[in-house]
């Protein structure tokens, strides 16, 4: 069983059901964390209601390369990013290793412009992942994670639990984890969705991370867009991470700061 979890809900900011749902799953206990999109209509709202005492701390962002438009000038005339009329529409395939210096610049502006759009209104992300997982394209990671770096802030991992990750997919995540640990230095230990939690994978140490995209189920149930339909993601979580704490992003950051005090006064 993992020592803690982290129950993040992805999209938080893409319209107003989204923001209800995951702002009644923070009230509820059910998730412990939240990725703020800042690009979408809703993110302005998402931003005030991070200020609830349920969810300060707990809200990051999610790097958006692949819906909507950009929120900075370069990127837009690069064509294995976005269309003609500028619009997200990310042409890179999941192989690729290496961006030219161009694109890599244009990344990372894009990147400082979500990010700087967060500090704008009021929100300090707590970490760092993706929408549709595009830190695990290796060359837009190194990216992510030497930003992260240096706002002194975790990265979500590549998933690195699951049933349907062969030997070849595990061996890029695993390569790809190495390199976003040693780039940000700050990391889960796991990552998995409420799939993989089903199918009995949860591990047995470390501080788990599970991915979710929780939904209105009834009027005081939820279930996640990667669950069947009528299924429970509150009972799920109860049965399978019975007894081990939730807790947001920032725990990483103390935990890590204790040590290095431990440490500086040895």
């Amino acid at each position: 069983m993992p020592s803690q979890v982290i129950v993040n809900a992805d999209d938080f900011g893409l319209n107003e059901h989204t923001n209800a749902v995951i702002l009644r799953a923070f009230q509820c206990g059910l998730i412990s964390s939240a990725t703020a999109m800042a690009s979408m209509p809703a993110f302005k709202a998402a931003c005030a209601l991070a200020q609830q005492p349920a969810l300060r701390g707990r809200v990051g962002l999610h790097f958006n390369l692949t819906y909507g438009r950009p929120l900075s000038e370069p990127i837009r005339a690069l064509a294995q990013f976005c269309n003609a009329e500028g619009e997200f529409d990310l042409g890179l395939s999941r192989k690729r290793l290496w961006l030219g210096r161009a694109a890599r610049q244009a990344v990372h502006e894009e990147l400082a412009a979500q990010w700087q759009r967060c500090l704008d209104h009021g929100l300090t992300p707590s970490h760092l992942d993706s929408h549709q997982h595009v830190h695990n394209l290796w060359p837009i990671g190194e990216i992510v994670a030497r930003f992260a770096a240096r706002e002194g802030v975790p990265i979500r991992l590549a998933r690195n639990v699951g049933h349907n990750i062969g030997p070849a997919k595990r061996l890029f995540k695993t390569l790809l984890n190495r390199r976003l640990r040693q780039l940000a230095r700050l990391t889960a230990d796991h990552v998995c969705t409420p799939v993989d939690l089903r199918d009995g994978l949860a591990p047995r140490h470390g501080v788990l991370e599970v991915v979710a995209h929780p939904s209105a189920l009834g009027s005081h149930d939820f279930g996640d867009a990667y669950l069947g339909s009528g299924e429970s993601l509150q009972a799920l979580l109860d049965q399978r991470l019975a007894g081990v704490p939730r807790v947001g992003y920032a725990s990483l950051r103390e935990a890590r700061q204790s040590t290095l005090d431990t440490a500086s006064n040895r």
